[in-house]
């Protein structure tokens, strides 16, 4: 079992949405301190704002930052680590759901890069083989990452099965026995969020498909909240293993690790990689 007492945590995409209200759940855990990472500034100093005169003073503090900007992530991480000589939780939760001709290139940034560069930054600065003192990372995914769905946000569902492999793999044991940081992914179902709202597809097709799900999980009234969201990844933080993998879904919170390592195995089973590694 972890807490999350007295830790230093970054969250991405945390002015609104799932990224807000996992700020808010990490400080009502009673960490030392979050900082929120977004482009979103009057929504991010706003939420600063509230949050300081709840949780006090300098338990929290919004920087504006583009995460597919390297030198304006790692400054923060940099500055982070300077005023509290570590970080202990990083949350890559910064994302869009727009596969439109003008905007799937910045949305696989978003959503797939930034997060790799993200990861890959942290653990640079937990690991314990480098002389930190180990951490943990947790990547945010989606349904749409384990599911093929079609016809839908064919990008944003590519976007995040990237995330998922990458974050498996880079959690697995093999590799977490040297750095001793954990690598977690979240798949959130379908939530009430302005990703939903404003998911777009480069094709009407696509469109009309996206509006008639939407429209069938408020009509059924399965919409989750995004606190449901973000106690998922309270319970995830406190109890998965590194390489775990989360589903929230229908406002249930289930570990679907071994579910993901039979997918991945069944996938692979007939590859001569696979019968050299068994």
């Amino acid at each position: 079992m972890f807490n999350l007492s007295d830790k230093v945590a970054i969250v991405t995409g945390g002015a609104n949405g799932i990224g807000a209200e996992i700020v808010k759940e990490f400080l009502n855990e009673g960490v030392k301190y979050v900082a929120i990472l977004d482009i979103n500034d009057e929504a991010g100093k706003g939420l600063e704002k509230e949050l300081a005169i709840k949780y006090g003073e300098g338990k929290v503090k919004f920087f504006n930052c583009d995460v597919t900007k390297d030198e304006q992530l790692f400054g923060i991480f940099d500055e982070v680590m300077k005023e509290f000589g570590g970080i202990d939780v990083v949350v890559n939760n910064a994302g869009i759901a727009r596969d439109t001709l003008e905007l799937y290139k910045k949305e696989i940034e978003i959503n797939f890069t930034a997060t790799v560069s993200s990861t890959l930054k942290a653990v640079e600065l937990m690991r314990v083989d480098k002389g930190g003192k180990g951490g943990t990372v947790i990547n945010i995914s989606s349904v749409a990452g384990i599911m093929q769905l079609s016809p839908s946000v064919f990008v944003y569902g590519a976007t995040k099965s990237a995330v998922l492999h990458f974050s498996t793999c880079v959690g697995k044991e093999a590799y977490y026995r040297h750095t001793n940081v954990r690598v977690i992914t979240m798949c959130f179902g379908l939530t009430d969020t302005e990703i939903v709202t404003n998911m777009n597809s480069f094709d009407d097709i696509v469109n009309e498909g996206i509006k008639q799900l939407v429209g069938l999980h408020h009509q059924q009234k399965i919409l989750q909240s995004s606190n449901i969201a973000a106690r998922g990844v309270v319970q995830a933080y406190n109890t998965g293993s590194s390489g775990s993998t989360w589903l929230v879904d229908n406002s249930k919170i289930i570990d679907i690790t071994e579910n993901v390592d039979d997918s991945y195995k069944v996938m692979s089973k007939k590859t001569v990689l696979s019968e050299i590694l068994s």
